[in-house]
């Protein structure tokens, strides 16, 4: 498989797009909006030359990693040639079944369909094509270049051989492949999500503030980065929509949003994303600061 589509520019695909090129695949990234594209294309540039910078890699790499992506604003152009398909659209399950209609018809029959969803069925998706067996998920983690993780998620029906190329295709990434059962939040947001959760309950609560909590968790528990702190980074909006899908899911109330990350998200303070969550980035260089954190 040397033919890989990517199906959206934003912050995963760009990265997944990226990481693919780099090792040597050729890369149709593809977005409807002509502006994605173009910014996803100068991130991807950006990281580069930083990667340059650290010597990392050399302006050669740079040059053949940009060289192996071409962009597409239509899927149909975009996916004829493709042996995988990674789909890093919106976490939205209307969409992403729209999406996957799509591709089961655009694709050559042969072709690997992939989603990087970070909670929502495999199964389900799946059972919007023609070909269940050869859809499964790569949850890859952000920022997709650096984190060496891809969750690997089988579907009810897909098959042994898929997911064994699929695990074989991520390792010749540089990952490190970890195989997963269709549940909601599968195994990363299962987890991640909760202590998330209840760190926004902690401060609903009045227990302590935004920096208390970070402070307890980066010097207490040894994380990188604070829970508040990382879920502004995800983005609260994306931090409600998988607790949403693991509360459908499991019908549990562990899982039940806090109403503090509700309200936030409706008032449209989603993190860095809007210059405004559970701390102000409404200066470019805080957000900056934040961002090199991962890199």
């Amino acid at each position: 498989m040397k033919n890989i589509a990517v199906i959206g520019a934003g912050t995963m695909g760009n990265g997944i797009a990226h990481t693919f090129a780099q090792n040597g695949f050729k890369v149709q990234l593809i977005d409807i909006s002509e502006d994605s594209l173009k910014k996803g294309m100068a991130t991807i540039s950006k990281n580069l030359d930083r990667m340059v910078a650290k010597e990392k890699i050399t302006e050669a790499n740079k040059t053949d990693t940009l060289s192996n992506i071409s962009t597409f604003t239509n899927i149909t152009e975009g996916v004829k040639n493709a042996n995988l398909v990674v789909e890093a659209a919106t976490e939205n399950l209307d969409l992403k079944l729209k999406i996957f209609k799509q591709l089961d018809e655009a694709c050559p029959e042969q072709a690997i369909l992939a989603t990087n969803t970070s909670s929502i069925s495999i199964t389900q998706i799946a059972a919007a094509t023609s070909r269940p067996e050869k859809v499964i998920g790569m949850h890859f983690m952000n920022p997709v270049p650096i984190m060496k993780l891809v969750e690997i998620i089988r579907g009810y029906n897909t098959s042994d051989a898929v997911t064994h190329s699929i695990m074989e295709m991520s390792r010749k990434l540089g990952k490190t492949p970890t195989e997963v059962n269709d549940y909601p939040g599968f195994v990363a947001n299962r987890i991640l999500m909760p202590m998330l959760n209840e760190s926004i309950e902690t401060l609903y609560n009045g227990v302590a503030g935004v920096a208390e909590i970070d402070t307890v968790m980066k010097l207490g528990m040894a994380h990188p980065m604070g829970p508040l702190q990382l879920a502004d980074f995800i983005g609260l909006d994306v931090c409600l929509s998988i607790l949403n899908v693991m509360y459908e899911g499991f019908k549990n109330p562990k899982y039940a949003p806090c109403p503090l990350l509700v309200n936030m998200v409706r008032a449209g303070k989603l993190g860095v994303k809007s210059g405004e969550g559970f701390y102000d980035y409404s200066e470019s260089r805080k957000a900056e600061n934040v961002a090199n954190q991962f890199k």
